[in-house]
């Protein structure tokens, strides 16, 4: 029996949130091809064979000089020293710059390299990628190419991750999938939704927060304030005869109901919180 904690860590939008995703066999972890998406780190635990593995997805590595996403990055780097092994994900398109500055971070914990979206690239290329690489070799204990959209993946990167971890009795139950309380998992979905449904600059100034939520026999109510930055913004967020916000709550769930596996009504507030993505103490206290 092994148990451990392996963090998911690399650039914005290398798909560390889609394999999450994908090895839990479920969706939990919200997904956007904006950059900066994930806020918070979730974590998702995967039963594999004897071994249980705690994955936490971490926002994604970049260089900022804006305090919200500073504070996001800082959060990154505590949770590389806060695990068994690292999975460093590099997406196929890459230059190897992320990784080579990822290899000047002051930490402990060795890491598996993952090259991620291969589905996009053709051998060639995969291979030139992965002979690139190889420079760095002493580096990494192992390089994986992954498909997420290819179930033959998953158990090679679950194989090779257990190798690797500790032997150690379960920390957590094994029937639960995450030790993120439901009501954190609602948020990011309905902030994913946000991502999905407005205009690029927009939800970098927005976030979500759960008011409440009352389970009944047959469905589940969930009340959420949108909060947002400016007038411009909330505007932008409410839409024309508050369409956008109407987009918003089918996106968020029809996403949320599948992950509940139970019907569910959604009533969102929009609310402005002015500037609070550059006070470190709001920021604290929202995110």
């Amino acid at each position: 029996m092994k148990s451990g904690f392996v963090s998911l860590v690399g650039r914005t939008n290398s798909g560390k949130s889609s394999l999450l995703n994908y090895l839990l066999n479920e969706k939990i972890a919200m997904v956007s091809h904006k950059i900066n998406a994930t806020r918070r780190k979730i974590s998702g635990i995967v039963m594999h064979e004897n071994n249980q593995i705690i994955f936490t997805d971490t926002p994604g590595l970049h260089e900022s000089n804006k305090t919200l996403n500073s504070f996001m990055i800082d959060e990154a780097k505590k949770m590389i020293g806060d695990c068994d092994l690292i999975l460093f994900l590099a997406c196929i398109h890459d230059s190897l710059q992320n990784y080579e500055k990822f290899l000047s971070l002051e930490r402990k914990n060795p890491h598996i390299l993952v090259l991620t979206k291969i589905d996009e690239a053709n051998d060639k290329k995969i291979l030139q990628k992965i002979t690139e690489y190889q420079k760095y070799q002493n580096e990494f204990l192992s390089l994986i190419p992954i498909n997420t959209k290819k179930q033959i993946f998953k158990k090679l990167i679950l194989d090779e991750i257990c190798k690797f971890l500790p032997t150690h009795e379960y920390y957590y139950d094994p029937q639960i999938i995450s030790t993120n309380n439901q009501k954190d998992i609602i948020r990011d979905l309905i902030l994913e939704a946000v991502y999905e449904n407005v205009s690029d600059e927009v939800p970098y100034g927005s976030d979500v927060k759960i008011d409440k939520i009352i389970e009944k026999n047959d469905i589940i109510e969930i009340y959420a304030t949108i909060y947002t930055d400016t007038k411009s913004h909330k505007s932008i967020l409410i839409g024309k005869n508050g369409e956008t916000s109407k987009r918003i709550g089918i996106t968020s769930r029809k996403t949320i109901s599948n992950f509940l596996q139970k019907k569910v009504f959604i009533n969102l507030n929009i609310h402005i919180i002015k500037n609070w993505t550059k006070n470190i103490n709001l920021i604290k206290n929202l995110i």
